[in-house]
C-alpha cells in the first residue's frame, strides 16, 4: 500500500530526472565533451547519495509551507505536480519542479482551509528572481577567473581541453549530488509528515523514515535521468546560448554551489555560530539558476549570442507552472476526496489536537516490504554497474583490434 500511494511522487521524481538532469551534464553532452549515457550514469548515482545524505534541509521548508498531513493528500498534490512537469517536458521547456510542488501545496492549503505560511512562501518565491541572479553574478566570475588561469598556466590547448574533460565529470557529479541534496524535497518532501515508519538498519548504516522516502525519491530520479533526459540536455546544453568547453564547466559548477548552500544544515549554522544571518534551507529552482547561469556567460560574450525566443519560452513556463499546477491540484483533490472517498487532509486549526499530530503509524510489515524493496534496487543497481563496466571493456577492445587491423593492412 506505501508503495502505492507514492507512485505520483516517483513520478514526479522521473519527471524531475527528465528536466533537471539537463542542468547538471547538459551543457557538457551539449559541447560534445561527455557522452550522453557517461553522463546520465554519473549524475544517477550521485543524485542519490545527494538525496540520502543532504536531503532533509529543504524538506522541512516545505513541512513550513503546508504540511500535507494525509497520505491521499500527499499523493494527490504531487501528482499534480508531477502531471504538470511532464506536460512542460514534453513541450520541451526547462520547468522549474520547484514551482510545481509549490503551486500544488498551495492549491491544497487553499482546499483544506489551511494557511499558507507567508514567510516561507516568501523566501521561496524570492529565490525564483534571486537564484538566476546569483548563478549569473557567480558564473561570470568564475568563468572570468577559469580563462586567466588557462592565460597564465600557458597549458597547450588539447591537453587544457583534456583538464576541462575531467572537469566537468568531476563538477557534474558534484551538480548531481547538489541537485538531490535540494530538490529531494520537491519529490517527497510532502509524504514526510504523512509517514512514519520504523528506522531500517541495514548493517553498515541506517536509514531514518525520511531518509527512506528520500532513496526512493533519488531512484526515481534517477530512473528518469537514464530514460528521458537526453533531448532537454540538448536544449539546455546548446540552443539557449553556444557555450565553449570551458564556459561549460563554469555553468554548471555555479549551479551546483548554490543548490549546496541552500541545502547545507551545517553551512547555515556555521553562519549562525559566527553571528552571521543562518542561510535559508530553501528548495532552489535548479532550472532558474542554470539558465540564469548561461544567460550570464552569454551577457559576458555579448547578448547577441543568447537565444531569446527559447528564453521567453522558458519564462513562460515559468509564470504558467504554479498556476497550473495549484489548479489542477484543487481540482484533483476534490475528484479524490469526492468520487472516491479518500482523506486528503484536514484543516489544523479546526482539529482536535490529537488528530492533528496523527500520521501513519510505524508497522513492521511496512518496515519489512521497505528493506526487501530496497535491497532489491541495491542488488539490481550493483548488477548495472558491474555488466556496463563489462560492456565498456568489450568496446574498448573491440575498437583497438579495429585500429590494429587497420594500422596492418597500411603496412
Amino acid at each position: 500500500m506505501i508503495l502505492l500511494f507514492l507512485i505520483s511522487g516517483l513520478f514526479l521524481g522521473w519527471s524531475l530526472g527528465t528536466n533537471d538532469a539537463s542542468n547538471v551534464f547538459g551543457s557538457a553532452v551539449g559541447t560534445k565533451m561527455i557522452s550522453f549515457r557517461k553522463a546520465a550514469i554519473i549524475a544517477s548515482v550521485f543524485v542519490i547519495l545527494g538525496a540520502v545524505i543532504q536531503g532533509r534541509g529543504a524538506s522541512a521548508t516545505l513541512d513550513r509551507l503546508g504540511a500535507v498531513n494525509a497520505v491521499g493528500g500527499s499523493f494527490t498534490v504531487a501528482l499534480a505536480a508531477s502531471v504538470t512537469v511532464y506536460a512542460m517536458t514534453k513541450f520541451s521547456i526547462p520547468v522549474s519542479t520547484t514551482q510545481s510542488i509549490v503551486g500544488a501545496i498551495i492549491g491544497w492549503n487553499i482546499f483544506t482551509g489551511n494557511p499558507t505560511n507567508s514567510k516561507t512562501l516568501s523566501e521561496i518565491v524570492s529565490t525564483w528572481v534571486s537564484g538566476p541572479i546569483i548563478g549569473a553574478a557567480l558564473a561570470i566570475l568564475l568563468y572570468i577567473a577559469l580563462r586567466a588561469i588557462k592565460k597564465r598556466s600557458g597549458v597547450h590547448l588539447i591537453r587544457f581541453e583534456s583538464f576541462i574533460r575531467t572537469g566537468l565529470i568531476i563538477v557534474g557529479a558534484f551538480g548531481a549530488y547538489s541537485l538531490g541534496a535540494n530538490n529531494i524535497a520537491n519529490v517527497v518532501g510532502v509524504f514526510v509528515p504523512a509517514f512514519n515508519l520504523h528506522a531500517l538498519d541495514l548493517g553498515i548504516f541506517s536509514l531514518s523514515s525520511a531518509q527512506q522516502l528520500f532513496l526512493i525519491g533519488g531512484i526515481s530520479i534517477a530512473i528518469g535521468i537514464l530514460t528521458y533526459s537526453e533531448k532537454m540536455m540538448e536544449v539546455v546544453g546548446s540552443q539557449i546560448v553556444e557555450l565553449s568547453s570551458e564556459a561549460a564547466l563554469v555553468v554548471v559548477l555555479a549551479q551546483a554551489i548554490v543548490l549546496f548552500i541552500f541545502s547545507s544544515s551545517g553551512l547555515s549554522a556555521l553562519f549562525a555560530k559566527i553571528g552571521l544571518p543562518p542561510i535559508p534551507m530553501v528548495p532552489i529552482s535548479s532550472t532558474q539558476v542554470i539558465i540564469g547561469s548561461v544567460i550570464g556567460i552569454g551577457l559576458y560574450k555579448g547578448a547577441r549570442n543568447i537565444n531569446f525566443r527559447i528564453l521567453i519560452e522558458i519564462v513562460t513556463g515559468w509564470v504558467v507552472t504554479p498556476v497550473l499546477s495549484g489548479t489542477l491540484a484543487f481540482f484533483s483533490l476534490f475528484f479524490v476526496k469526492n468520487i472516491f472517498g479518500i482523506d486528503v487532509g484536514f484543516n489544523v486549526r479546526n482539529a482536535p489536537r490529537t488528530l492533528v499530530t496523527q500520521s501513519m503509524p510505524p508497522g513492521q510489515d511496512i518496515s519489512r516490504i521497505m528493506r526487501y524493496f530496497l535491497l532489491s534496487l541495491l542488488i539490481a543497481g550493483i548488477i548495472s554497474v558491474i555488466y556496463y563496466y563489462f560492456l565498456e571493456r568489450k568496446k574498448k577492445t573491440e575498437l583497438r583490434k579495429s585500429e590494429e587491423r587497420f594500422w596492418s593492412q597500411i603496412k
